[in-house]
């Protein structure tokens, strides 16, 4: 799908299932963040979609702007959600909802917010590629964004990102965390994939029709390692 009829409901499809998924996943994400964090990861990012919905809600019905959803669910990150996932996931959803408040959801317009966003969390967070953050999974699927066709389908653009995405995840089960709480547990943080590189991947794969099985993907993230 690219820009025109229905794209908003896209858009808002989209949350609502990142929504769904962060519940249903919140146990999981929160065992992962216990081993290598603050343990609140889960219950901030479903903080999180419960801020949204109640704003998801109030938007017109089959409305004709594709980035009222992500604008709605990226406010709610950054108005009612503490700590540090809370504003990054903010930030990356507020520079796409901007990317294609401008273009359209086109594919070009993804590449352009999801490039923005990952700059934007870099310049607040300090974190690069390798420091086993949600940087890995963001960044190589920002590359897929980047380097796909711009007249591509929006929805198979998404997926090959969350493919990547989430192969960036397994590449974070290798990695010894060099930020945050995560980097003072030292070799103790090997073999766990980081719980915010976890929940990029997530936000990504949401974006396809149906709801995506976090379990499934982490015994694919162990199985890889």
């Amino acid at each position: 799908m690219n820009a025109g009829a229905g794209s908003a409901d896209f858009t808002s499809g989209w949350m609502r299932r990142f929504a769904e998924a962060a519940h249903d996943g919140q146990p999981l994400l929160t065992a992962l963040d216990q081993q290598v964090g603050d343990g609140d990861f889960g219950v901030n990012l479903t903080a999180g979609v419960d801020a949204a919905r109640p704003r998801l809600d109030r938007l017109p019905d089959r409305g004709a702007d594709p980035s009222a959803p992500l604008l709605a669910t990226a406010e709610a990150f950054l108005d009612e959600v503490g700590g540090t996932s809370g504003p990054l996931f903010g930030l990356l959803l507020h520079s796409l909802a901007a990317a294609i408040a401008e273009d359209g959801l086109t594919t070009a317009a993804l590449a352009d917010g999801f490039a923005s966003g990952l700059a934007a969390i870099q310049r607040v967070g300090g974190a690069g590629p390798g420091d086993k953050t949600l940087v890995d999974a963001l960044a190589p699927a920002t590359d897929v964004l980047r380097s796909t066709d711009p007249s591509a389908p929006a929805a198979d653009a998404l997926a090959a990102a969350a493919a990547s995405a989430w192969d960036g995840v397994a590449a974070t089960a290798r990695l010894r965390a060099r930020m945050g709480r995560s980097s003072y547990l030292g070799e103790r943080t090997e073999g766990i994939p980081d719980p915010g590189a976890v929940g990029v991947a997530l936000l990504l794969s949401c974006a396809q029709a149906g709801r995506p099985d976090l379990g499934a993907h982490l015994d694919a993230v162990r199985a890889a390692g």
